[in-house]
């Protein structure tokens, strides 16, 4: 049976899908097709290019997209992703999602049409930077006379397109929201303002799934939270090691 498994984006939350993967990977469950969206795009790569769950999580912990940004300054936004591409390629040195061990579909919007975009192949690192571009924060990417942003905002999880290459998808969703929100600063209204923004096309993309993952709690991190990235690992660990068994990842348990 072909397994495939789709990462949402969530910024530094990300790291939760590592310890779901982690957790997964000790019950013995394999993935043979793999799709994300921004930093589950930076998960679901290096995971397709053969890194296990606990080298993943090293190269996380020293990955920082704000860590690895430059100036811009321009119209389209502040920053660029230079430095995002540098480590992308450092640690997947091909470059090209035919070096993948797995086929691999990052999501990304195309902002002159105004629809997804879900690359498969060609050049890798361009392919996650656009998926992890925030519009207005981060500059958009060019690519074969398009301009691309953050997946988010047209498939945050991107299960679609992985949906007929699989006979079991699961999920794993790191944007939980939580209903007793306490709205103490602008920084917290804007981000819960946008993970319900992208909930709505989370909603379709979650009855795609056979089996959907997803930690609680989550919005207490922020998608900053970058010093959080242990316990952001555990929350998705624990929380699939006590909820899952190998036997749910079977077409006859579908949910």
């Amino acid at each position: 049976m072909k397994l495939g498994i789709a990462l949402s984006g969530g910024g530094a939350r990300g790291i939760a899908h590592i310890g779901v993967l982690k957790a997964l990977d000790e019950m013995g469950v394999k993935f043979s097709v793999a799709s994300g969206t921004s930093a589950g795009s930076i998960v679901a790569a290096l995971y397709a290019y053969g890194y296990s769950p606990a080298e993943i999580y090293e190269i996380a912990k020293h990955l920082s997209v704000f860590k690895s940004v430059r100036p811009a300054w321009t119209w389209a936004g502040l920053f660029k992703m230079d430095g995002l591409i540098a480590l992308l390629k450092k640690h997947m040195p091909e470059n090209n999602f035919n070096a993948l061990k797995i086929p691999l579909t990052v999501a990304a919007t195309d902002m002159r049409k105004g629809t997804v975009h879900y690359f498969t192949q060609g050049e890798l690192a361009p392919a996650i930077v656009a998926s992890c571009s925030i519009p207005a924060f981060f500059h958009p990417v060019a690519h074969n006379g398009s301009l691309y942003v953050d997946g988010g905002l047209t498939d945050n999880l991107p299960v679609l397109p992985i949906r007929d290459q699989c006979d079991f998808v699961v999920g794993s969703h790191c944007n939980h929201i939580n209903s007793d929100f306490d709205a103490r600063s602008l920084k917290g209204l804007i981000e819960r303002s946008l993970l319900m923004a992208i909930s709505a096309n989370t909603l379709v993309s979650r009855q795609m799934c056979d089996l959907f993952i997803e930690p609680p709690h989550m919005d207490r991190f922020s998608s900053l939270a970058r010093g959080k990235s242990k316990e952001i690992f555990e929350c998705g660990y624990e929380f699939t090691k006590q909820n899952f068994m190998p036997h749910q990842f079977q077409k006859s348990n579908t949910v």
